[in-house]
């Protein structure tokens, strides 16, 4: 059966870059590799025909044979080709370099700091913070203590008594990596003694018990900026826990909770208040006490203010977080009708009410339409 081309078998055309060829190869052999096709015989030969022809394309010498002479190559026994037997499994040149490149997706890789240790970023942490209404409004610095796993002081974070008692691993070397036979090619993997370490600890560190690092209590200030509200988080860079033989630090999110005030509601940097009035300071008018943000201010209520009225203070809301200004307030009057009269009271309305009648229309003009429309609809 004749073989495929290798180009087509890639999926890549005749005057692909080296980059192309490998990326084309690395995902047949993502998708066709023997682990994550247990007992698939056809994905094991496919893989199979993906590694022979990525070895020779990536190859400069042998795809300069192969692009002259085809397949033939391999009958005339060109160097790399294994002649009569087929491709030469045995002499990948280049090809075991960057193979454990290819399948870093199979068994994961690691940053190796000092002396081949793996290096490991420290883990991000969060601190709940809540806030009075004020403070987010007008920003908040504080102090807090952060309990954080930081690099141990007695061993700096070599997990050992002393630098005596640290011994190459024998297994990998120092490496911290030991290669596994794969049928036709082998892979790199974490070495089974050290765990990836390179080394073993003979003495541990008696402050740290060889872990490299201790769980300290870790203060520090953080200035919360106007205008930040319940859900937002703020982020302090390298203020996680330390990280593992010389990895970074991880970050310290500050997660925002905004305690909820007994007069104002907050939509979005305005603020809103609900004012209640008498139902006589509606009618006249009148000069009210408000509260706000910067303390108590004087609204005036003009004659014959409706319920539910609103009135703007501006600059009275919440900075805005990214600067330039503040929100408004809007203060919402509430007009109460008294629940209980006495016989005075009561006797004095019905005089208002008996001299009202001539002109009902126009002072209660809501209540005049509401008649005027029942009246067309029921009669």
């Amino acid at each position: 059966m004749a073989k495929q081309d290798y180009y087509e078998l890639l999926g890549v055309p005749r005057d692909a870059s080296n980059d192309d060829i490998k990326r084309a190869y690395r995902k047949l052999a993502l998708k066709f590799h023997p682990d994550r096709n247990p007992g698939d015989k056809e994905a094991e030969q496919k893989f199979r025909d993906a590694s022979e022809a990525y070895a020779v394309l990536s190859d400069k010498q042998k795809r300069a044979q192969y692009d002259q002479f085809g397949h033939t190559a391999e009958e005339m026994g060109a160097p790399g080709f294994g002649g009569q037997g087929g491709f030469d499994f045995g002499n990948f040149g280049g090809f075991s370099d960057v193979f454990g490149d290819i399948f870093s997706d199979f068994f994961g890789g690691q940053t190796r700091g000092r002396g081949g240790r793996a290096m490991q970023r420290g883990a991000d942490l969060q601190y709940n913070m809540e806030i009075s209404f004020e403070e987010a409004a007008f920003g908040h610095s504080t102090e807090i203590s952060i309990p954080r796993l930081e690099t141990c002081g007695q061993c700096g974070g070599l997990g050992a008594k002393s630098s005596k008692d640290v011994e190459v691993c024998p297994i990998c070397q120092g490496s911290g990596q030991q290669r596994i036979q794969q049928g036709f090619f082998s892979v790199a993997t974490t070495c089974s003694r050290c765990h990836g370490e390179g080394r073993i600890i003979r003495v541990p560190c008696p402050e740290c018990s060889g872990a490299g690092r201790t769980r300290q209590t870790h203060r520090l200030r953080v200035n919360i900026p106007p205008g930040v509200d319940s859900g937002a988080r703020l982020k302090l860079s390298g203020e996680g826990e330390d990280g593992l033989n010389g990895g970074p630090a991880g970050d310290l999110y500050i997660a925002i909770s905004v305690k909820p005030h007994p007069f104002f509601k907050r939509e979005m940097d305005d603020i809103h208040i609900d004012v209640p009035i008498s139902f006589i300071q509606a009618a006249i008018g009148d000069e009210i006490v408000v509260p706000t943000l910067d303390g108590k201010v004087e609204l005036k209520v003009p004659p014959g203010t409706q319920s539910h009225r609103n009135f703007r203070l501006r600059n009275r809301g919440i900075a805005h977080l990214r600067g330039g200004g503040r929100g408004d307030q809007f203060v919402r009057v509430i007009v109460e009708i008294p629940s209980k009269l006495n016989a005075r009271q009561k006797e004095l309305l019905k005089e208002f009410d008996e001299e009202d009648q001539q002109k009902r229309a126009e002072r209660y003009p809501l209540v005049s339409k509401f008649v005027e429309k029942f009246k067309e609809l029921f009669d």
